[in-house]
Formats: structure tokens, sequence, C-alpha cells
């Protein structure tokens, strides 16, 4: 049998397969206008979440896209962000005797390289030191309260996980033996940065992150189109979801009326979840801070407000926050994971790609989340083959 075709995969891994085909059909129709429109040749359309990214390589749905449309990864995922900086930190006080907490993906993530040598909380593990993998915040507060082991938990995340990290720390929940190594950071600074900072082919859509946008709210997005001109649209996780998102601002530019749609109204709000921005707000104050291989990014970042210092592990363990020095060191020889971060490289452009680099042994720090692009694209691919597509919905 031959290979698979792109509409028969979909149509087989999706329940709404005539839906996306129309749709697809009328990106086809809508895609050489909107191009001509924009004065491009393709439109450039990037998404900021790494589940986004995973349901668009998973169900293969840039092979559906015309030539005209090119769908680019962007900083979608937390744990490829993180500086190795605080794995460094993690793994050292792990080996000082502290127990280090933190999420499964976290826990592979590597350090700053030093020569051939990386450290990652799962060496440190293999070396005896207390690391242990939990499922949440509130797991790590549990653990520290039944036990009273002091207690250091790695907390990284965007928006989706600042809440969990804030809420118990508010409320005056967590145990005196329990810190946090905070690496939270911010979505829209990191827009911000790849419209005004990143060379290359503009991006001229924005599918916004639908798991953020639950706690912002949607209107975090409305910069896009008022200070860039730039359609976005927050957009849920369903294949169905993308492609109409993709419609959407094709549809903005041919019309030339960029602006903000909220798709996912089924679960993101306009103003988002008040109680859980609330938390952030009360707990944490918003700074410059570190992404690892990009460097400072202003306002881009939480730390914890000074009447919660109790809480924080750089306060209690003196850790610093990264130096321009720690962040230009911060990737392996040869790994192009900030340049995939901020879409200005497709995860094959990089030479190690599932060579030196691959799911089993990550070299770089897009490989080892399950939301890191490199990752997603090693275990489903990433390519196209537009003029199958053609002829199958009948255009050619």
């Amino acid at each position: 049998m031959g290979e698979e075709s792109p509409i028969k995969r979909v149509e087989r891994l999706y329940r709404s397969s005539e839906e996306v085909r129309s749709v697809v059909g009328a990106i086809w129709k809508v895609a050489p206008q909107a191009a001509e429109a924009a004065g491009v040749d393709r439109v450039k359309i990037m998404d900021f979440c790494g589940t986004h990214e995973w349901t668009i390589t998973h169900f293969g749905l840039r092979s559906l896209m015309p030539p005209q449309v090119e769908l680019v990864a962007g900083p979608g995922c937390p744990v490829c962000i993180t500086p190795g900086y605080y794995v460094d930190a993690a793994a050292s006080l792990a080996r000082d005797g502290v127990r280090v907490l933190t999420y499964g993906d976290a826990y592979r993530l590597q350090g700053t390289p030093r020569g051939t040598e990386t450290d990652s909380l799962a060496r440190a593990r293999s070396e005896g030191a207390p690391v242990e993998v939990v499922y949440s915040v509130m797991d790590a507060v549990r653990r520290a309260r039944g036990d009273g082991v002091e207690s250091v938990f790695l907390a990284v995340g965007f928006e989706t996980t600042a809440p969990a990290t804030a809420s118990p720390v508010t409320r005056g929940a967590v145990p005196e033996n329990l810190t946090f190594i905070n690496v939270h950071r911010l979505t829209p600074p990191i827009t911000r940065y790849v419209f005004e900072r990143v060379p290359g082919a503009p991006i001229l859509g924005v599918i916004a992150p639908g798991h953020v946008s639950a706690i912002t709210g949607a209107a975090a997005w409305e910069f896009v189109p008022r200070d860039y001109g730039i359609p976005a649209v927050v957009t849920g996780f369903e294949p169905l979801d993308v492609v109409l998102a993709v419609l959407e601002m094709l549809r903005q530019l041919r019309e030339g009326r960029p602006r903000l749609v909220n798709e996912y109204s089924r679960v993101v709000s306009w103003e988002g979840n008040l109680a859980a921005k609330r938390a952030i707000e009360r707990c944490c104050e918003v700074v410059d801070s570190a992404w690892r291989g990009i460097g400072f990014v202003e306002e881009s970042g939480l730390a914890f407000r000074r009447e919660f210092s109790r809480v924080d592990a750089a306060e209690r363990y003196g850790l610093r926050e990264p130096s321009p020095e720690d962040w230009s060191r911060d990737l392996p020889p040869g790994c192009r994971c900030a340049e995939v971060t901020l879409g200005a490289a497709k995860p094959t452009d990089c030479p190690m790609f599932m060579k030196v680099c691959t799911p089993g042994t990550p070299y770089g720090p897009c490989m080892v989340s399950q939301e890191g692009a490199c990752s997603v694209w090693a275990r489903y691919g990433g390519g196209g083959r537009a003029e199958e597509v053609a002829r199958e919905l009948g255009l050619i």
C-alpha cells in the first residue's frame, strides 16, 4: 500500500474530518488573495503554545496548507525556555541534601553546558540526590507538610501554571520547609519580542494560546492587531479550531482589517479567570527575565513580592538571576533551539536534529519536553504535501 494521504490521515484521526475538509478548501481559495493583499508570497502564521504545535504536527495540518501559508512554531514551551542556570541551581541544592520537587519535563531538562557535559535533575537523582517528580504544586505542598523534609519546588510555566504557585502562597498554605525557584514567564512580552527583534519574514497572523488565555482572557491579545496590524485568533486545540483560526486570519488579511477574534469562547472569556489573575498579582511582581538562548526580555517574568520572600528559594539559598554571561552560553554547541523557539528556524534546520539530538537522548532543550517543537517534529514530522492536498480537494 502507498503512503497515506494528508486528507485521509486527518479523516482517520479526527472525528470532524468533513468539517476540516470544508474549511481547508476555503483556506485554499482565500490564501492567494490574502497573500496578494498583504504583499507577500507566503503568509507566515505563528502559534504560541506547545499544544497547538502538537495539534498542527500530529494531525499533519501543515500538509493541508496551500503554498501561500506557512505555520510556524513560536515560543510556546515553558520548559524549552527555562534558563539552564536554574537547573544547575536546583541540582546543586539537591546534592547538598535539599529535596527538589518538579514536573516530569523539567526533571529531564539539561543545565548550562560545560564542555561536553550538562547537569540535570535526572543526573543528580542518579547520583543519589533527593529529587522527586510531582504532578502539581499542591502535591509538593502535601509532601513537604507531611514529612517535614527541607524542600524546593522548581516552578516553571507560563500564565497557565502561575496561579497554581500563587494560590497556596497567598493563602499561607505553604509549609515552612518548602520554598520555590520561581521561573514563571509571561507570553505577551515574548510575542512583542518576536515581532520587534527577530529578523526574517514578518509574522502576519497569531494563533493565540488557549490555555494561557483561559487565565489572562482574550483581551490580553488586543495589542497584536492594535500595535502591529496583525490578525490574532484565540484558538482551541482541535484540528478544526486551528484551521478555522487560519481561515479567519486569511480573510482579515484579504479585507485589510486585522482584529482579535476569540474562537475558543467555549473556554476563554474576554476578561479571563479573575480569581487566578488576582492571585498572581498579589503574589508576584512583573520583572525583566531571562529566556534560554535568547536573553533578557523586558517585563516577561514573575518574581515574588517582598511580603512573600519566605517562600522564595532565591532568598533562602542566595540564588541570583542569571547574568548575560549565563544565558549567552545557555545552549550546547551547534544547537539552534533559540532560533527554533523564535520561529527563525525549523527543527529540521538544526544539524543536531535526529542525529545527536533525539527524544530519547535530547541535546537541546526543545527536544526535552513533549511540547517542545523539536520533540513534536521528531515524533510526528512537520512537512507539507500541498500538491497532493490540492488534488484531493479538487482544486487542481
